[in-house]
């Protein structure tokens, strides 16, 4: 699992360890703002992209927008799973409307069904 996250705030892969979910093996990259976010999603080719709503420079639903243009003109391909992941509810329920997968609250990321769980 390629796991690609864009997020300037939290610390998404300890909120995901935290949560329960396996980290080993799991190919993990957060970046803390969104600069050449087409090139770093095309190099990293990610099967689980995660997007904040409020990240600078580009907003996560600006970049999901161009990275759905990107991959209409055949210049990239799309993740197989998009997360919107804000704080705000409304911001992720936007982000759906506009092709992500699902939108959780950033906070309980963890919980989505998508990931490997911890054994105990």
């Amino acid at each position: 699992m390629r796991v690609l996250a864009f997020e300037d705030g939290a610390d998404i892969a300890l909120l995901l360890a935290r949560g329960g979910v396996e980290m080993h093996g799991m190919d993990f990259i957060q970046h803390w703002n969104t600069e050449d976010y087409l090139a770093r999603i095309q190099a990293f080719a990610p099967s689980i992209l995660l997007l904040d709503h409020y990240i600078p420079p580009t907003r996560g639903i600006d970049l999901l927008r161009g990275l759905n243009e990107a991959v209409k003109e055949g210049v990239i391909s799309r993740p197989e799973t998009i997360v919107a992941m804000s704080s705000m509810a409304a911001a992720n329920a936007k982000m759906l409307e506009d092709g992500a997968d699902h939108g959780i609250i950033k906070s309980e990321v963890a919980s989505l069904a998508l990931w490997p769980r911890r054994h105990s």
